[in-house]
């Protein structure tokens, strides 16, 4: 079913831009390798910085969500072909838009199944996770490299359609192609969100991509999320799981993990992915994930979920900063 690859994807086909400052570069670094650069030596673009240009036949929210689906690829270690999967795969299940409805509770890019396993409806909807999901599945499929891009597609989605997905192999090709012909900016302070992730180091973007998914659950008192039973997180409950995700084991309370941590010096900027506490230094009693631009995740208290706040507010007692490493 569909034809065999003809060749290999062009190698890294996203478009050098010039980022300002270390900052960027570690942005680049993060989902693309320190190595990551053209002829000259500049930094390639990622999906983090807003698109200002334009792929034929896409709009730029679609340009925007093929962009990120070829990141996580890469930050992920898939090869090329696994990108054009990837893409052909989302271009049958939603045209690469992101929606949020679909059959029964087919929802996202893929049109993922929280009732099947894939994750809540607020993780299928959030891009990056839903592309690393598709890629830990297909990852997960024995000789998925020697099939076709249709059946192995069809691995993953299990649709009932099996044969829908070869129909998009070139269009999937071309748009990957196509990315070469897109520059990118670097965020306002605006976009420091879950819809555009940015962190210095590979786990740290892991981190905050997993936090983004679980936005939306309860807090619970001592919760430790949906995979070990729980209906949400309490605050530490939450980065104790999202740097867990990375590969790195915190202690299990917002105090332990303040004096565990690697502590940011006061008065040094905060990097995407550090934890911030609050609290008497002798006593810390809360910690969020922070996003960057003045943003950070957390599981603030009861009847409030898993959601994005200011990290610093009237009043507060900010306590400090550590950047959890492996």
């Amino acid at each position: 079913m569909g034809s065999k690859l003809l060749a290999a994807v062009a190698a890294l086909i996203l478009v050098t831009t010039v980022l300002i400052g270390a900052g960027a570069s570690g942005i680049v670094n993060a989902l693309f390798g320190s190595s990551s650069s053209d002829a000259s030596g500049s930094p390639v673009c990622t999906p983090d910085g807003a698109l200002t240009g334009t792929v034929a036949g896409l709009t730029a929210e679609q340009a925007a969500n093929a962009a990120t689906i070829i990141a996580v690829g890469k930050q992920k270690g898939v090869p090329e072909r696994g990108w054009v999967i990837a893409i052909a795969a989302a271009l049958q299940e939603s045209q690469l838009r992101n929606l949020h409805y679909g059959d029964r509770d087919s929802q996202g890019l893929f049109q993922q199944r929280p009732s099947m396993g894939w994750g809540t409806p607020q993780q299928v909807t959030t891009p990056s996770y839903a592309a690393a999901k598709f890629y830990e599945h297909l990852l997960a499929t024995p000789g998925w490299q020697g099939m076709s891009v249709t059946d192995a597609a069809q691995k993953v989605q299990q649709s009932g359609f099996p044969g829908a997905y070869a129909r998009h192999e070139n269009r999937a090709r071309a748009i990957i192609a196509s990315l070469s012909g897109v520059r990118c900016r670097p965020q306002t302070a605006a976009a420091a969100d879950c819809d555009h992730i940015q962190a210095a180091t590979p786990a740290a973007a892991t981190a905050i991509n997993y936090a983004c998914g679980q936005r939306g659950l309860p807090y619970v008192w001592g919760g430790n999320g949906p995979q070990n039973g729980d209906a949400g997180f309490d605050c530490s409950g939450l980065t104790k799981a999202a740097y867990a995700a990375a590969g790195i084991a915190l202690p299990r309370t917002a105090d332990a993990q303040f004096r565990a941590g690697t502590r940011v010096p006061d008065g040094q900027p905060l990097l995407p992915g550090d934890l911030v506490y609050y609290g008497p230094p002798t006593h810390i009693r809360h910690v969020g994930l922070y996003l960057g631009h003045g943003n950070m995740l957390n599981a603030p208290d009861f009847g409030q979920p898993v959601q994005i706040d200011n990290y610093r507010y009237p009043g507060d007692d900010y306590a400090g900063a550590t950047r959890p490493t492996r």
